[in-house]
């Protein structure tokens, strides 16, 4: 009986995964980003309440180049997060299991959270 030949590495930029594993990877760094965006993001709404002085310093900051990003970067973390959280609990339901629904349906979870993160982005910054 022979043993299997194994890697020596594991050169992670080789490996290509599928689109289910992609939006698998993507939902988790997504949940990162919102778990260390919850501070800036509570201190940016406690300004914002603070009165009217702080809302237009906060107003402000918002629309400063070196904000913008990082407030895009957590809108499109909040849809992506929202919407794979979805596909994953209607797979716990056994829905779109296969694999064939498993790609259409991580398909639409990247397009939807694209389409969603611009529409709340233009709602923001309009």
């Amino acid at each position: 009986m022979a043993t299997p030949q194994r890697p020596v590495f594991l050169n992670l930029f080789k490996i290509r995964l599928p689109l289910p594993g992609v939006v698998s990877f993507a939902h988790r760094v997504s949940g990162a980003l919102m778990f260390f965006g919850i501070p800036f993001v509570l201190y940016l709404f406690d300004l914002s309440l603070s009165g009217p002085e702080g809302f237009a310093q906060a107003r402000s900051w918002a629309g400063s180049l070196w904000l913008t990003p990082v407030i895009v970067l957590l809108a499109w973390s909040l849809c992506y997060h929202l919407l794979a959280g979805i596909r994953y609990l209607l797979m716990d339901l056994d829905l779109g299991i296969d694999r064939k629904a498993s790609y259409l349906s991580a398909a639409w979870v990247a397009g939807l959270a694209l389409l969603l993160s611009l529409w709340l982005l233009l709602e923001i910054y309009l």
